[in-house]
């Protein structure tokens, strides 16, 4: 039965009373004036104020009655509150918003502060990220850079099938959706007996990932039971983990990815909680050989999240669909990356993101990025016309995410970035 909101909300739109993903905006204005932001859910066209309705008193349940979350300038201190209070604020604020209830429907002035259309207001980062964490989870993508670069005969080293493997990335230079994204510099492999290539990166590429945004964290020195880790994550998000692919060939023996990769990554200002996307769970893929006792779980599942990546071109109206993925493909599931994390003692904090790595499957037309869609620049994509191997300055890639209800659908929105020429 699909819930009824007396905001209208449109057929097509992610954001129906079923999902109420979260985000932290500030308004659009003119003037020079300093703003706070302020957490909200989106609800069809609107952004609806969590700070409004916690000033008013309707946040009455005992974890949220006398909080002062929703008066943060980020997500941070309500996804460490754990799961008892975000089935609280998901309950009072399905609530709210439904068509049956009148203390928001029926009182004006409480409407017009609270619901704000979102073409007046700016999103910002959802979250203070402390850390970030990017694995690289895709069976799929795994094996075809495995073929790409050491042969068919060693595609998968053998210890990616026993644990998720992953790198620690860069946190600060996480952005949100719609940031450009400025060309990177550095070093790459020398032809011949020359000295090392520098200078913009050559072969810069996107990938379609997604992230899990922590919730309660760990003690150090305790890890998280891989049954219990759900408990650990408030959400996902749309990722794009841009990649300057000749830059990261060179630097990455020994020690692994480096400039190559911390330049930028962008994640969508959607938080879509796990609350929302449990109608669309479906099981994991079945794991050969059976994971180690700390990773077996009693309940391995995955979400069915279709994935698109669409280009528009410098100069171009209509944009080219590079690749349909979907979420499911993962082999490690994202509660299987926060048990291996954390089974050394690593220490999770609120607002941490973990990254799933590329998610490619098993079509040609579901791969994840251009280095797998091109064959590392050997196959030539065809964009309106344009030919095309990797990223070009004024490229805007955009990615989206959505999972497919009975009469609704709930999404991530878009997750979006610019290319701009390197500077000197």
């Amino acid at each position: 039965m699909v819930l009824k909101s007396f905001v209208e909300v449109d057929i097509d739109s992610h954001f129906p009373l079923e999902n109420l993903p979260y985000g932290i905006f500030i308004i659009k204005s003119s003037e020079q004036q300093q703003q706070l932001p302020h957490p909200c859910v989106a609800i069809g066209e609107f952004v609806f104020d969590l700070s409004v309705i916690s000033s008013v008193g309707l946040f009455n349940g005992p974890f949220l009655k006398d909080s002062d979350c929703f008066h943060q300038s980020s997500l941070n201190k309500f996804v460490g509150m754990g799961r008892p209070a975000w089935k609280e604020a998901r309950t009072t604020i399905q609530k709210l918003l439904s068509v049956d209830e009148p203390t928001l429907r029926d009182n004006a002035i409480l409407r017009e502060k609270s619901l704000l259309p979102m073409s007046k207001v700016q999103m910002l980062l959802p979250t203070i990220i402390g850390d970030y964490t990017d694995f690289f989870s895709s069976m799929y993508h795994a094996r075809n850079c495995g073929i790409m670069f050491r042969g068919p005969e060693n595609a998968i080293n053998p210890n990616w099938f026993h644990l998720p493997i992953a790198y620690h990335g860069r946190a600060s230079s996480i952005v949100v959706s719609g940031t450009d994204i400025i060309r990177p510099r550095g070093q790459s492999h020398p032809a011949g007996n020359s000295p090392p290539y520098f200078g913009p990166s050559r072969k810069l590429d996107f990938e379609l990932e997604m992230a899990a945004v922590v919730g309660p964290g760990n003690e150090l020195g305790k890890p998280v039971d891989v049954n219990e880790a759900a408990d650990h994550i408030f959400g996902l998000v749309l990722m794009n983990d841009w990649s300057a692919r000749d830059i990261q060939a060179w630097e990455y023996v020994p020690l692994g990815p480096f400039l190559g990769k911390s330049f930028g990554t962008t994640i969508s200002p959607w938080i879509v909680t796990l609350d929302a996307l449990e109608p669309f769970s479906c099981d994991a893929p079945k794991q050969e050989p059976q994971p180690l006792p700390y990773l077996a779980e009693k309940n391995s599942k995955n979400y069915d999240i279709s994935l698109e990546v669409r280009i528009k071109s410098a100069g171009q109206e209509q944009e080219s669909v590079l690749t349909k993925s979907n979420f499911k493909h993962l082999y490690w599931t994202i509660t299987q990356q926060v048990a291996h994390h954390t089974i050394n003692g690593c220490n999770l904090r609120p607002g941490d993101l973990l990254g799933t790595g590329t998610i490619s499957g098993p079509e040609p037309d579901s791969l994840g990025c251009l280095l797998e869609l091109t064959w590392n620049g050997k196959n030539s994509l065809n964009l309106n016309g344009l030919p095309r191997t990797f990223l070009e300055d004024g490229d805007e890639v955009v990615l989206t995410g959505v999972c497919k209800g009975d009469g609704y659908k709930v999404g991530f929105g878009t997750c979006s970035g610019k290319i701009l020429p390197a500077q000197n």
